[in-house]
Formats: structure tokens, sequence, C-alpha cells
């Protein structure tokens, strides 16, 4: 051998033994027969270990069989390039590169690998998905917020905010200040269309949570075999129709509260699973072994006597205390009789809005009728009534629509506008007609502490033209003693 290609030998032997990949070779019996001093350090072992060696003492995946077709593969190709965990002199699985390369040298025939360490890539790029897909997690728990509270907004939007200055409100108020900075249970007791909802937003929105989401569920409309995996979630597989993995709604609510609207519609044998989550926090998904643990705050509401429920067999005692530990009830409007107005003119204005149609005003007269109308359906029911008088009103006189009133509340009604009470009840004379209107009339102008024009005046209260008011006055002969 001449003396350039001898030292181009030994600068190739230099280089392999100085390189920081490690390189093994091994012939088709699978014996290692040279290592660089990276393989070495790579597996542990010394030189001397490592030639003693074979390929299946590092990979413990390959067989005698296995390996036979490895060895023909590289001969065929030439090269071939992989990851692969392969084990050291301690044991650990070491991820690795491998790059094989077939060698034909002096009649013999060998197999040259290429050794790298990736578990520093490796790392990364596990960190690089656990960040992806958690940022996958976030976003799909983003949308599903979204589409919860998508809903929650157009709700509030249909509904407005707690508006009144009745007493019973303002008890409302001053519990709902008490309870908020906790993270106590409430339990918000009332008839349907209360606002017992607005209440429930209202605590949280006060409350050290209201950076996160109110999740609702209205009980009363989910299926009975749907309950599980509405509160919970499920995972993939877990029933027919389950296509994908689904956050349930106590997760989506985590960091945040809870909102149980109609809770007494709860099946009893979900009632323990409901009251487990309260207790301790954890839960599994529907289908999954796996038990997660959530920090939720729970408000409830119901329309139903739970006491009653529970004597009936229908609710368990011990949800119940859990849940009632500080009960509000939300009054109906029949009891809130001042805040109808400012409930009305609010209404009005919302659906004027939302109608595209000028606001109507309300007078003296509108503001009577609408407080001595029982509303059982409560303030939904005011927010239909007005919605309704806002499409047939003719610019700004208010036409408003109720059902039948019994023969107590019209007698009630006849009070409260100065009518004298046998006037439906027979036939009138002419002179006790004239003496009616002139009564009639009387009346008005008392009410009004003798204000004829503008907004709350007599004729508005009359529906009549003030300058016909005017005229029947002068008519009667009508004097400032009236007053």
């Amino acid at each position: 051998m001449d003396p350039e290609t001898e030292r181009k030998n030994r600068l190739a032997l230099f280089t392999l033994e100085k390189a920081c990949d490690g390189v093994v070779w091994h012939g088709p019996d699978a014996r290692f027969t040279q290592a660089n001093p990276a393989a070495c350090d790579l597996f542990g072992y010394s030189r001397e270990e490592m030639l003693r060696l074979s390929v299946q003492d590092i990979h413990s995946g390959s067989t005698r069989e296995s390996f036979s077709k490895a060895w023909e593969e590289v001969k065929e190709a030439g090269a071939l390039q992989f990851e692969e965990e392969l084990i050291t002199k301690d044991g650990r699985k070491l991820p690795v590169e491998v790059r094989l390369n077939f060698i034909e040298f002096e009649g013999s025939e060998y197999v040259c690998s290429f050794i790298r360490d990736v578990t520093e890539r490796k790392k990364i790029e596990q960190e690089r998905e656990c960040a992806f897909n958690e940022i996958k997690r976030l976003r799909s728990q983003l949308e599903l917020e979204n589409e919860y509270l998508q809903e929650e907004v157009e709700g509030l939007r249909s509904f407005g905010n707690i508006i009144g200055k009745s007493p019973a409100l303002q008890t409302i108020l001053r519990q709902i200040e008490m309870v908020a900075e906790t993270d106590a249970c409430v339990l918000i007791y009332g008839e349907s269309g209360t606002g017992k909802e607005l209440i429930a937003h209202e605590i949280h929105k006060r409350s050290p949570r209201s950076q996160r989401p109110m999740i609702r569920v209205n009980c009363a409309s989910i299926p009975r075999d749907l309950y599980e995996s509405e509160f919970f979630g499920h995972v993939r597989g877990a029933f027919t129709g389950a296509v994908k993995d689904r956050t349930g709604r106590f997760e989506l609510a985590d960091g945040g509260a809870l909102f149980l609207d109609e809770i007494g519609e709860i099946p009893l044998d979900l009632q323990s699973k409901l009251l487990r989550v309260l207790q301790e926090g954890t839960f599994e998904r529907l289908g999954d072994e796996k038990t997660r643990k959530v920090d939720v705050r729970i408000i409830t509401a119901t329309n139903r006597d739970l006491k009653q429920e529970i004597e009936k067999g229908r609710f368990r005692e011990d949800l119940y205390y859990r849940l009632n530990v500080f009960p509000i009830d939300a009054p109906p409007l029949r009891k809130r009789k001042d805040d109808i107005p400012l409930l009305a003119n609010y209404f009005l204005e919302l659906s004027a809005k939302k109608l595209n149609k000028p606001k109507p005003r309300i007078t003296q007269k509108d503001a009577i009728q609408l407080k001595n109308y029982d509303w059982p359906g409560n303030i939904r029911e005011l927010q239909n009534v007005l919605e309704r008088a806002v499409i047939t009103s003719q610019s700004d006189k208010l036409r408003l629509s109720f059902p039948k009133i019994s023969a107590a509340k019209q007698e009630q009604n006849r009070e409260e506008l100065g009518v004298p009470s046998s006037f439906p009840n027979k036939l009138l004379t002419y002179q006790e007609m004239k003496s009616f209107e002139r009564d009639n009339l009387l009346a008005a102008l008392k009410s009004t502490q003798g204000k004829i024009f503008g907004p709350g005046g007599a004729a508005e209260l009359l529906d009549m033209p003030p300058t016909t008011l005017t005229s029947k006055i002068k008519r009667m002969g009508f004097k400032k003693t009236y007053l």
C-alpha cells in the first residue's frame, strides 16, 4: 500500500474514532466487530465489553429471523435509515437515529451503523406535541365555551338586566351581595319567568370567578339517557353515536360556575353521581376510566318545592342540603308592582330597537293597566306583551293586549281609574250618563292634580284630545275647586 493511501486510511480511522456519533460494525452473524468510543459511551460499555455483544443485546426487539430479514434489506438497498429505541448497559431505553451502510471489504460483508442520540430532540418534539395537544384542547374548549356563551348572550339580550326598586328586589340584591364573594352553593327558588337565571348571572358577575364562564344547563331539556354525557362528557365509542370525545359541562365550567336550572328534573338514579362531584370534585367521562378533577361553583334553580319532592321520594335529601346552603327566593312579578313601569320602559326600548320601530310612550293609564294585571307568566310574559304592543301600536301610542281579566280584577281597575262601580251593572238614563261623564272627568282631573296637557295629564289618562277635554270642562262649568 502506497504511503498516501495508508495516510488516508489512518485519517478515516482517526475520524471515526473522534466522531460524535456512535459507529459500530457487525457481520452477518450480528456480532460487533468494531466500535468507536462514542458508541461505547452511548451504551455505557467498554470497548472490550462492546465487542463481546451482538445486535440482539442492544435491540430487544431483534430476533435471528428479523435480523436476517434486515440484513437482506440493507444488502439490497445499500443503506437504510430509521429511528429506534436501543437498550443501554443500565437498561435504559435510548431513542436513536440509525443509518445502516452495507460494505464489502476484502471478500467479507459488513454493516457499518452510524448511531445518533436523539433524546433531546425527542424531548423537544414531545414538549411540542404536548403543547400542540394542549392548544388543541384549549381551542376545542374555547369553541365549546363560545357555543354555550353565545346561547347565554342571546338569552341575556332578550331578557335584560336586573331592573327595579321594589323592596322585594332590594332584598334579592342584598342577598346577592352577601353570597357573591363566597363559593357557597346557591339555590334560587321561583316561578317560571321570574328571572332566576339573571340572579345566577349577577352572583357570578360579582364573584372572584367572574373571569371564567358560567355554564348553564337546563336540566328539564336533557333526554334521560344523555344526562351523564351532558354533565360529565364521554369518550369516543362510549355509546352508539359517540364518534368523538366530548367535554361535559362540569369540565367546561372548571374554574368558573355551573348553573343547573330546573334542578328538580334530574332523575333520582343520577342524583348520587351529581352529589359525588359536589362533594369530591371528581368524575369520569362516560366510557373512560380516568378520574378527572374540577373546581366548580354550583348555582341551582327550581320552580318546584324540593321538600315535597323529598317526601315523595323523587329528590335526595342529602343532595338537597348540599345545594341549599344559601337559598334565594325570586319573587313573582305580582309582588313587584312598583317595578313594572321600569321594566316596561326597558322592554319597550329593547323591542323597538330589535324590531326597528318607534318606541311607544307609556301613559299613566298604561301603567295602571300593567300594574293591575296578574302576570302569571311573570317577567317573561311582560316582555312578550310589550313586544307585541310595539308591533301593533301606531306611532307613539301604546296598544296593550292582555288575556281576559277576572271580574274582581276589572273592579279593581275601575277603582284605580275612579270609575263608579255601579256603571257596568245597569243601563243608564241620559241624565245619569251626563252625571257619570261629569264624575269621570272630575276623577281624572283630581288624579292628575288638574293637569290636562302632556304626559300624565287628564287628556292622556282619558285617551281624549286635550282640546276636547278643555271644551268639556268649560261646558260643564268646572272651577278650580276640583283640585
